[in-house]
């Protein structure tokens, strides 16, 4: 059983870092500057800022459509981040560092199932949720801060 982790595309944020900061505090929305590293995990490049690095944080919808899990939540986002592209059935470092919730959705948005996983078994974690037919998308989330960290498919 494969997978395969998604990062969030660039062009969805590329044009908001022009704004001035009271626009973006007008959509929620806060320019920051990285004062640790890690602790400010991008969602477009899969890697945590370097310190002195602008991000923007904002809220994104991760899971859409008519289902009670509909949700959304903060991210950061690097000011030029590409998108970045990993190999199927590889977990970047941003994730396998950290403490995850990782929950197991089927084709109508309902959870079938959840746990929260030591990043570094979070590969075995997915190929366990993927063995279920059921399962279609895996969200992972932070688990102390609860950030989306990313989507994950069968590779």
């Amino acid at each position: 059983m494969t997978f395969q982790i998604h990062a969030l595309p660039d062009a969805l944020f590329a044009g908001l870092f022009r704004l001035p900061d009271d626009d973006l505090r007008a959509r929620g929305m806060r320019r920051v500057i990285a004062d640790s590293n890690p602790g400010f995990p991008c969602r477009v490049s899969l890697q945590d800022a370097d310190i002195g690095e602008e991000l923007l944080l904002l809220n994104y919808r991760h899971l859409d459509g008519n289902t009670p899990y509909a949700a959304s939540h903060a991210i950061y986002v690097r000011k030029g981040a590409q998108q970045a592209q990993p190999l199927p059935d590889s977990v970047p470092p941003v994730l396998s560092m950290r403490l995850l919730s990782v929950r197991g959705f089927d084709d109508r948005g309902l959870m079938v199932t959840a746990d929260v996983v030591d990043g570094k078994q979070l590969s075995a974690t997915l190929i366990a949720f993927f063995a279920n037919a059921a399962i279609t998308v895996i969200h992972v989330h932070n688990a102390r801060q609860g950030c989306f960290a990313a989507r994950v498919t069968r590779g």
